[in-house]
């Protein structure tokens, strides 16, 4: 009977036991799961985000950045990313047409632009929205209508965008940008991506530069730019000689402070940078034609049945065209696909003639400084890239040769054959547009650079780019950067009033070892306590003996000095 009871006195402790360590599992679990989900509402709630709707001449795209609370380090800027979804794709979202389209139709600018806006809130959460900046800027496109379309087509945007969204607006969020101002954003955006803004070493040469304040200061040389969109072209590069500065007219160059404070002057840059309106490839193919249509019509007679057909060298052989002219009146073009040809009868668009008031020029009498080639990299983007990448899979490092030999090819084949490569899907990157411009633009392109800007056909340094270190480089990037540059002394303010701890320091509370270790003392002390009530528990002076059977023994005369123990069979 004895034994029968031990057993199940036994069986009760070992129970006691078990249960108390799988309670311990589920309450350390549970504290797991909210300390892990505390620690990632605390994380997410410190994200911040931005939006900028970049409203080019041919149509309005999207972009959704975001950026972690400030390193602390005044020094330092905002690490800005853009979002990537679900798939690891950049978030971004384009309408057409352009917003230059609602010219005579301003009132429905805002519900083309509520399209781009309803899709990037889905991927901003709900109680971020209000904290959300918003940018919608123009470019080109629109800066080639009336000003006072402009500002109707925005006082449109700047009334209802407001009323439908609970983005961050202000009066100066909505605006038609000049090139001027375009060309910077795409400069601070590049470098930014190329990390030529930390002054580290470890980005590259290391050149000095005077601040303003006189004091020479030791930083990663930057890189130029040159983007060329549909509507305009923009240059921009670093100067960073003295004497060089001095030459060049006022309004050529931009000074800016990307640091938090004004103070920061180790963050102050002086750029170069022009924009050519009129210059972007669209832009310049209807300029073409038009002069080609011109051309042909004094060429021929008005009685010449032939009229209306025009040969383009810029179009691949036997492709057709049609084209309005001036008078409404629908022309067509063929092609007769002469890449040499087609570079020379662009040239006279650059206005190389145009009096230079200021030597050196670029086009169009615009002064541009010399640039040191041998010690200067150039990005080029937007048509850079499309041109050379979707079509010849060039994309990245120019060689003029190379470039060239590739559009000669392309522009002297058939269309016929083009056309059905182009069915057979051997071009997945080209649209329909893109494809029948391709010569063209390519063209175009060649002879922008090597003319206009004047590169040597022999510079190495040149590369078209949409992605660096996996960011896809746009405009919009450095528009955010710049316009954001005095938050960091939001958070610098914020975390000197915490003290500098740590946004989710107070969900650890609880870790979890403690809840571990406090059952462990629970379950001890519960079966200590159960021990002492039953007397099992042995003296100090009783410790050398054998374990006592006072464990099931309730009283004093049942007592036992001690019991031998048999294998096999257990205590006896």
């Amino acid at each position: 009977m004895k034994g029968d009871k031990t057993k199940r006195l036994t069986f009760v402790v070992l129970m006691a036991v078990i249960i108390m360590s799988f309670l311990t599992l589920i309450i350390s679990g549970l504290l797991s799961i909210t300390v892990f989900r505390a620690e990632s509402d605390a994380v997410e709630s410190f994200v911040h985000y931005g939006i900028v709707i970049d409203c080019g001449s041919s149509g309005s795209r999207v972009y959704v950045y975001f950026w972690p609370p400030h390193s602390g380090n005044p020094h330092d800027l905002l690490n800005i990313q853009q979002l990537m979804d679900s798939k690891e794709k950049p978030v971004v979202k384009k309408v057409s047409p352009g917003l230059s389209e609602f010219e005579n139709n301003p009132d429905g600018a805002s519900d083309h632009i509520a399209k781009l806006l309803e899709f990037a809130q889905v991927y901003i959460p709900k109680e971020k929205h209000k904290e959300t900046p918003l940018y919608v800027l123009a470019t080109a496109g629109m800066r080639m209508i009336p000003k006072v379309a402009q500002d109707q087509i925005m006082q449109d945007l700047h009334k209802d965008l407001p009323k439908q969204f609970d983005f961050v607006v202000a009066e100066n969020h909505f605006e038609v940008i000049p090139g001027k101002t375009e060309g910077v954003y795409a400069w601070i955006a590049v470098n930014y991506a190329l990390d030529r803004f930390s002054h580290s070493s470890d980005t590259g040469a290391m050149i000095e530069v005077k601040l303003p304040d006189g004091n020479v200061h030791q930083r990663s040389r930057t890189v130029g730019m040159i983007d060329m969109g549909g509507g305009s072209v923009q240059i921009a590069f670093e100067i960073t000689d003295e004497n060089q500065l001095k030459r060049i007219p006022r309004e050529m160059i931009a000074e800016f402070n990307l640091g938090c404070q004004e103070t920061d002057i180790e963050h102050t840059y002086r750029v170069y940078v022009t924009t050519f309106l009129g210059y972007g490839a669209n832009s310049a193919i209807e300029r073409y034609q038009e002069v080609l249509l011109k051309n042909n019509t004094l060429a021929k007679p008005k009685s010449s049945k032939k009229r209306k057909t025009v040969t383009d060298p810029c179009l691949p052989p036997g492709m057709p065209l049609e084209v309005q002219d001036d008078a409404g009146i629908t022309r067509k073009f063929v092609g007769s696909g002469d890449f040499g040809e087609c570079k020379a009868r662009l040239a006279p668009l650059l206005n190389l003639s145009v009096a230079c008031n200021q030597d050196p020029c670029s086009f169009n009498g615009i002064h541009q400084p010399a640039i040191d080639f041998l010690h200067s990299d150039f990005y080029g983007f937007s048509e850079f890239w499309y041109t050379m990448e979707d079509v010849y899979r060039m994309g990245g490092s120019y060689k003029f040769k190379s470039f060239e030999k590739q559009a000669k090819e392309f522009c002297s084949t058939t269309w016929s054959q083009l056309e059905a490569w182009y069915q057979k899907h051997l071009y997945p990157k080209a649209d329909d547009h893109r494809f029948k411009y391709e010569c063209i633009k390519s063209a175009w392109l060649s002879v922008v650079l090597h003319k206009g800007f004047q590169f040597p056909q022999t510079y190495s340094h040149f590369q078209s780019a949409q992605l660096i270190h996996g960011k896809d480089i746009q405009w919009t990037l450095g528009a955010l950067i710049y316009r954001t540059r005095f938050l960091p002394l939001r958070d610098l303010e914020l975390s000197q009033m915490v003290h500098s701890v740590s946004p989710w320091s107070k969900f650890r509370v609880f870790s979890n070892e403690y809840p571990i270790v406090l059952c462990f003392i629970v379950v001890l002390a519960a079966i200590f306590l159960y021990m002492k009530r039953l007397r099992l528990c042995p003296k100090r002076s009783d410790l050398s003996r054998v374990p006592s059977m006072t464990y099931f023994m309730t009283e004093e005369d049942q007592l036992e000095q001690g019991v031998r123990y048999v294998k096999g069979q257990g205590y006896l």
